[in-house]
């Protein structure tokens, strides 16, 4: 009998790589902007999940930390994560004190099952034109800061407006709303002592506007939270002489690279405090309204998830300019592995023996 006093069941033996894998398909160049929205929030969105549903033993330990990142309020009755399929929107926003913008560089949907054990997280290319009744149609990344700026006169907050709008895009009733920043990406990695990865080509980008100053070299590399930012955001130059430009698919690389060397780190000696570090960076930067209470709801149920039952399902799409196009097939595919995942017809991967 397993004696955890905070109620945390015992831990299976899940399979030691994930099954799920992305896939791009990004065509043409990408629309110039003068401040460049980058891919830099799916890391730590992926960060965030994993550090709610798939973390292990060190999520034990700090399991009444992670609690106080939610609000104080109760549960509503029925709605405990320990028994309900719950669903989250979770968004990573440029804000920061350079640009003081809140466009929603990525945009995800997570549903969980406590019975079966598994979640699907769905993503959508930022670009995304998006044609709902009731909306205006535009560019997916826009419609928060427009929410943002309507809160006063509109009487609803910015996060609840998401929440609504999403739902009714996934056919799906969303229940939380997460939301982070670019300060959450660097305090995050720089909490966990850096990462090491090998950079795939030179980079360099130079914007006053947002003070961005990309300088790497190729090679094996150990890169500080300002520097990791840097090489998840790389897509062309503006340097002479120029470096290479990066498309989609480069980048989600570059993100998997830098998501892998965290979780060594934090599974590393020192692991259990880079955890809670970790935790602490998120929360300065994180708007949420899932409660406390909920939070630990989450731990206690999710805290032994394999990584192969987390299934990532990116929507992709053509690039139109100024907007991307999504692939009507995968998006109808997507509501489905979503409607699956809350009705308990997707199983977990059978433990190991």
């Amino acid at each position: 009998m397993n004696s955890n006093s905070n109620g945390l069941p015992p831990r299976r033996q899940a399979p030691a790589k994930s099954g799920a894998s992305g896939s791009n398909n990004s065509k043409g160049k990408p629309p110039k902007k003068k401040k460049r929205v980058r891919t830099f929030a799916k890391f730590v969105l992926s960060l965030l999940v994993i550090a709610i549903i798939v973390g292990g033993g060190y999520l034990y330990w700090v399991y009444n930390q992670v609690a106080d990142t939610g609000i104080d309020k109760p549960v509503p009755p029925g709605m405990s994560a320990k028994t309900k399929p719950i669903t989250m929107l979770l968004l990573g926003t440029d804000n920061r004190p350079e640009t003081g913008t809140y466009l929603s560089d990525v945009v995800m949907v997570a549903a969980m099952n406590p019975d079966t054990k598994t979640a699907t997280i769905v993503s959508l290319p930022r670009d995304t034109r998006i044609e709902l009744e009731g909306y205006k149609a535009n560019k997916l990344n826009s419609y928060y800061p427009k929410f943002k700026a309507q809160e006063k006169t509109s009487g609803k907050n910015a996060e609840d407006q998401m929440k609504e709008m999403m739902g009714k895009y996934f056919d799906v009733d969303i229940n939380y709303t997460t939301v982070l920043n670019f300060q959450a990406f660097r305090d995050a990695v720089d909490a966990v002592g850096g990462v090491d990865v090998t950079v795939d080509k030179n980079m360099c980008y130079r914007d006053t506007a947002d003070n961005t100053d990309i300088n790497l070299v190729a090679g094996d590399q150990h890169l500080d939270g300002k520097q990791a930012l840097d090489f998840v955001r790389y897509r062309k130059s503006n340097c002479d002489p120029k470096t290479d430009e990066s498309n989609d698919f480069d980048r989600n690389k570059r993100q998997n690279q830098v998501l892998n060397s965290m979780l060594d780190q934090m599974k590393s000696l020192g692991g259990v405090t880079k955890i809670s570090k970790v935790i602490g960076a998120i929360d300065d930067n994180m708007t949420t309204d899932v409660e406390s209470e909920q939070m630990k709801n989450f731990i206690a149920t999710y805290w032994n998830i394999s990584k192969s039952d987390v299934h990532y399902t990116p929507v992709t799409g053509d690039w139109r300019s100024p907007y991307v196009y999504v692939n009507e097939t995968e998006l109808d595919n997507a509501k489905q592995a979503l409607q699956d995942t809350l009705s308990g017809k997707v199983t977990a991967t059978p433990a190991a023996e």
